[in-house]
């Protein structure tokens, strides 16, 4: 599932008229991109949640036939409902018996999925997701063996801790997840939330793993300015 139904706020000027999974980075737009690097690793079904410009969204998978994938839209034009409640609302179509991937939009990477699959299975874990060692203005928490226990927010200090009494290193969201199809029995929330929220209370009662890759290009497209940036990391 791509996340691709957000308002775009810090991406202004372009998302007053268009929806920022289309911006465009050297030629191709952020969702085709992602699209495409799914295909890498032979992932070629993808859920696509829209609200923002919906029917553009729509129309240019339309137009260029997915790119070569079989594209699912769900529709959140009534209210954009975040990533926990955007993947809730998609489970119709993410609900059978094999583990699926999230990213989202406005993320591009060279993060090796078969590699947190991998992981994810070795770990047996309900849930994995990629992190790194970067500056971020938050951070998951985690002990020695990257079992998630936490979060907190670095500019103002808060914390909130799902494991206690255990040794943390704070490490960055990679916004690459896998998870088991039995999550959605689990999800305590209900309408609009975040995911952040949903690890954090999932955490306690269930294995939740952060698989390192720090040598990997990876570009938050959230501003303008980061388009610059993103066009020399992915030609």
């Amino acid at each position: 599932m791509i996340f691709a139904a957000g308002l775009g706020t810090r991406f202004k000027p372009w998302t007053d008229s268009n929806p920022k999974a289309l911006a465009i980075i050297n030629g191709k737009s952020l969702l085709q991109r992602n699209i495409e690097y799914l295909q890498k690793y032979g992932i070629t079904d993808v859920v696509v949640n829209v609200h923002h410009f919906p029917d553009k969204i729509i129309d240019t998978i339309s137009t260029n036939n997915g790119w070569g994938s079989s594209i699912t839209i769900s529709d959140e034009r009534n209210e954009v409902l975040e990533t926990g409640g955007g993947l809730l609302n998609a489970r119709q179509y993410l609900q059978n018996n094999e583990p699926f991937i999230t990213l989202n939009a406005d993320i591009l990477t060279d993060f090796p999925i078969d590699e947190l699959i991998g992981f994810h299975q070795q770990k047996k874990a309900l849930i994995s997701f990629g992190v790194s060692n970067r500056k971020t203005s938050r951070n998951f928490l985690f002990d020695e063996n990257n079992q998630l226990c936490g979060w907190e927010n670095n500019a103002t200090g808060e914390q909130r801790i799902s494991i206690q009494n255990r040794i943390l290193h704070p490490l960055a969201y990679s916004c690459v997840a896998i998870f088991e199809p039995t999550v959605f029995d689990k999800i305590p929330q209900r309408g609009k939330f975040s995911l952040t929220d949903t690890y954090l209370s999932l955490a306690e009662k269930n294995l939740i793993t952060g698989f390192e890759h720090n040598n990997n290009r990876w570009i938050d497209v959230g501003k303008p300015e980061s388009v610059e940036v993103a066009e020399k990391l992915f030609k």
